[in-house]
């Protein structure tokens, strides 16, 4: 067993979160949840307003770019971001990401093109996902073990509401202040976020220089651009088989043969080859690159529909998609939780995907006299399928993987999601484009309508109705067939469902409720990151981690509970200060340090602690006493994690085990242990002074 002293330095260097007070880190943890807000939010914040920009902007045919530019910005950053974060420490990095997302708001707020815009949320995008990926690692580092899943649950929710109001919020700015209200909104909380970061956020200790494949993001950067960038050109500005589409699409297999060369052979791949020989991470992937698809696209679209088909404004069409949100969040988290408590997971992709088939293949049928009631019953079931395959996707891949895989294989189907995403808007937006290019002109002339009713539905829709029908017909008869090709893809996942492959699930994922992995973006979770998330919900679970039951499972001790709680002390004083005051110890406790001192001096007269003045240490007995109560919490934590069997064979179980071991000595020198202070003395004194 790898004893806590020899763990010192691992420790130390992931968990400096003593030093950081209450209040300190509640202020660190509001600017963390604001960065994540405007970070989610503006992924679909400016999909309401998109008809109202392409009237101002012009180049309808490039609309897409708007969403598709800030997500692949997001992806291609991510890995990058959290390897920045170890290198340079977390605060710098947060700073610089807040910075660029800052600069990107702005420069989308001075947009005169369209080309501007998507290159100025390109610029938002790379800000938005170092933001999320930064958070979640800070939650890592400054806060302790037993509160992590709480707080990462929060940003998770933060993250998941926050992407989905967007479009509420962006509906508000174009229809009562202008669309770029919708971005310069986040320069004061940007600037909230920066200030709060410089002056609360500690220096954290950085981590040793990490393998960056730089390679490998360089050549996929550039091959999923190539491919969104043919797909949404592609019919539209330039012919399907032009030059420039089919250069674009022989640069993109050429780019990715290159990544699957350059990611077998590096150190540290972002998608190692090997995740793929796993048939249910492969399933998996290509099922989250669905369920991206058919999600951004609805999102887009479907305002798109109520706007221009049935004149609502850009409030009422964000109001409008929140039967799919309701649809979305509940199956998404109830999913969860029932794999967890059946470890059956097949059927949830499985109805998901036939949901998302019938959802889409009912909204291909919608015209303008479709009440609006029998909308949000197509909506809701359409947020049904999507919530019931998101999250569980990702609960699957992680039962399913490898120890040494699980961050990678995480970061990997979220990838592949954000991808799918990215794709559906630019394959959809094309789509549009192309049936809409077929009818407007026939429309147009038929109405008398000026050209603007084509491109504004504020204009289409003062027009007299039977002037304004042949082109609102013309939008409703383009967008049911972009719904008609989502039901087709979503039909295509539904076949490749039956596929998956249901194997016994080891328990060792993230919370099933946190939302935050179904919308953010890919992040990059070590495996030992992952197994963090579940010993710290199985605490946060289960009150039962006391002193007093450690003491009774310890029964060769000599020590009490109350000298249990003194060696721990001096402990955790030692390794996160290297010095154990007495007066600190009763400070940090609001107590007074001389109704501490009988425990203490009870331990030097043992011989298991010395004390100089107000300095305490530790001797070799009281280090022993530590030791074994490593031992006991981590056999605990190993009978409670439900492993799945057979993982003593696994040729990673020597990985997994070195990995408990640094977290079970973290919790005991993060875990205050204030529920054990009545057992210092009688009949609770100490609880009384406190």
């Amino acid at each position: 067993m790898t004893s806590p002293t020899a763990s010192r330095t691992a420790a130390d260097t992931r968990s400096p979160c003593l030093s950081i007070s209450p209040a300190r880190r509640n202020v660190i943890f509001m600017a963390l949840m604001l960065g994540v807000l405007v970070a989610a939010m503006d992924q679909t914040i400016v999909v309401p307003a998109l008809p109202t920009i392409v009237d101002e902007l012009g180049a309808s045919v490039h609309q897409s770019w708007a969403i598709t530019s800030y997500l692949l910005g997001g992806t291609i950053v991510v890995v990058v971001a959290g390897k920045l974060g170890d290198l340079l420490g977390r605060k710098r990095v947060l700073q610089g990401s807040v910075l660029v997302f800052l600069l990107g708001s702005v420069l989308c707020g001075m947009a005169q093109t369209m080309t501007m815009l998507a290159i100025a949320r390109a610029v938002q995008g790379v800000g938005a996902g170092a933001i999320s990926v930064t958070a979640a690692a800070l939650v890592g580092e400054a806060f302790p073990l037993r509160d992590r899943g709480r707080y990462q649950g929060i940003l998770g929710a933060v993250f998941g509401v926050t992407t989905v109001a967007g479009p509420l919020l962006g509906g508000f700015c174009t229809d009562y202040l202008h669309w770029r209200w919708a971005f310069w909104i986040n320069l004061p909380i940007s600037i909230v976020v920066i200030a709060v970061a410089a002056t609360a956020i500690p220096a954290l200790p950085r981590r040793p220089k990490p393998a960056i494949d730089y390679l490998g993001i360089m050549v996929i950067a550039l091959a999923t651009t190539a491919l969104i960038t043919a797909t949404s050109l592609g019919g539209s500005t330039y012919s399907w088989g032009s030059t420039p589409i089919m250069g674009l699409f022989v640069g993109a297999t050429v780019a990715l043969g290159v990544f699957v060369w350059v990611e077998g052979r590096a150190a540290a791949g972002i998608l190692p080859p090997r995740l793929f020989r796993n048939q249910v991470f492969a399933v998996c992937s290509v099922l989250s690159l669905m369920v991206g698809f058919a999600m951004l696209g609805a999102l887009t679209f479907v305002p798109m529909y109520l706007r221009y088909v049935e004149g609502a404004s850009a409030t009422i069409s964000g109001l409008r998609t929140l039967p799919m949100v309701v649809g979305l969040l509940t199956t998404s988290v109830g999913a969860g939780v029932m794999v967890g408590r059946t470890g059956r997971y097949k059927i949830f992709p499985v109805a998901g995907t036939a949901l998302m088939s019938i959802a889409f293949l009912l909204l291909s049928r919608m015209d303008e006299s479709t009440p609006w009631l029998v909308q949000s019953l197509y909506l809701v079931l359409l947020g049904a399928g999507i919530g019931l395959s998101m999250q569980v996707l990702i609960l699957i891949v992680q039962n399913t993987s490898r120890f040494e895989d699980l961050g990678v294989a995480t970061s990997g189907v979220t990838f592949f999601r954000v991808v799918g995403a990215s794709f559906g808007a630019a394959i959809f937006g094309a789509l549009f484009a192309t049936f809409l290019g077929r009818r407007i002109g026939p429309a147009l002339a038929a109405s008398g309508a000026p050209v603007e009713a084509a491109h504004s539905p504020a204009v289409l829709h003062r027009l007299p109705h039977y002037v304004a029908s042949p082109i609102v017909r013309a939008y409703a008869e383009s967008l049911n067939q972009v719904f008609l090709w989502a039901a087709a893809v979503a039909l295509a996942g539904f076949i490749l469902a039956l596929f998956l492959r249901e194997v016994p699930l080891a328990d060792i994922h993230d919370s099933p409720a946190c939302l935050g992995d179904g919308f953010a973006v890919p992040r990059t979770k070590t495996p030992e990151d992952v197994l963090e998330i579940a010993v710290t919900h199985l605490l946060h679970e289960a009150p039962e981690v006391r002193l007093p039951n450690l003491a009774a499972a310890y029964q060769d001790s000599e020590l009490d509970v109350a000298a249990l709680w003194g060696v721990l002390r001096i402990y955790q004083y030692e390794r996160f200060f290297e010095t154990a005051k007495l007066t600190d110890i009763a400070k940090h406790l609001h107590l007074p340090h001389q109704v501490l001192e009988p425990v203490f001096d009870r331990l030097v007269q043992t011989g298991y602690a010395s004390r100089d003045g107000d300095i305490l240490s530790l001797t070799a007995a009281g280090l022993g006493q530590v030791e074994v109560l490593s031992g006991l919490l981590r056999k605990w934590l190993v009978d409670h994690l439900a492993v799945a069997p057979g993982v003593q064979q696994q040729p990673d179980h020597q990985e997994f085990e070195a990995a408990l071991q640094r977290l079970t000595d973290g919790v005991l020198v993060q875990r205050d242990w204030y529920e054990d202070l009545d057992e210092l003395a009688p009949a609770g004194t100490l609880a009384a002074a406190r």
